[in-house]
């Protein structure tokens, strides 16, 4: 009975220590506008290897609204819509986050800067919230959690076995 136990515990402490994984954000940088300066063109960003053209943008446009543009609903559709593809947009070598805004602001007619003016992070930028449901984009990091989670039990039973 001890034995069962002492598995019972050593798998709960590894899957809970597992699913411990930190949270996503989209960086602030990618809500701070990039103007071309002189220097741009030997700094040339990379295309995206994600197309954001045919994306539905629904998701903002049916919450984000004008004329006021209320702050809550703009940055949680922005939030809901963004997240997934946070690994993207934070690289800094491409040009994935203005791509994203282009075609943003090309379905929604947005002010210059809205979401950036209105929608304000911790430091390291915008929280992704943890139950934002994983897709393609977040498919590297939901493998990468189930691996250490079988990894985790596998070790829980061997020392269960052992000991």
């Amino acid at each position: 009975m001890g034995i069962d136990r002492s598995v019972f515990s050593w798998m709960l402490l590894f899957v809970g220590l597992s699913g411990l994984a930190p949270c996503s954000f989209v960086s602030d940088d990618v809500l701070k506008p990039h103007g071309s300066t002189g220097r741009s063109l030997l700094q040339a960003k990379k295309s995206c290897s994600m197309s954001f053209e045919f994306l539905n943008y629904t998701i903002i446009t049916s919450k984000c609204k004008g004329p006021q543009y209320p702050a809550s609903l703009c940055c949680s559709a922005f939030l809901e819509f963004a997240c997934p593809y946070a690994d993207y947009l934070n690289d800094a070598t491409t040009d994935c986050a203005s791509s994203m805004f282009s075609y943003i602001n090309l379905n929604g007619r947005y002010p210059p800067g809205l979401f950036a003016s209105e929608c304000q992070g911790e430091k390291e930028g915008l929280a992704c919230p943890p139950s934002s449901s994983p897709d393609a984009a977040d498919a590297p990091h939901s493998a990468q959690s189930l691996i250490i989670a079988l990894i985790a039990s596998m070790c829980a039973i061997l020392v269960a076995i052992l000991f």
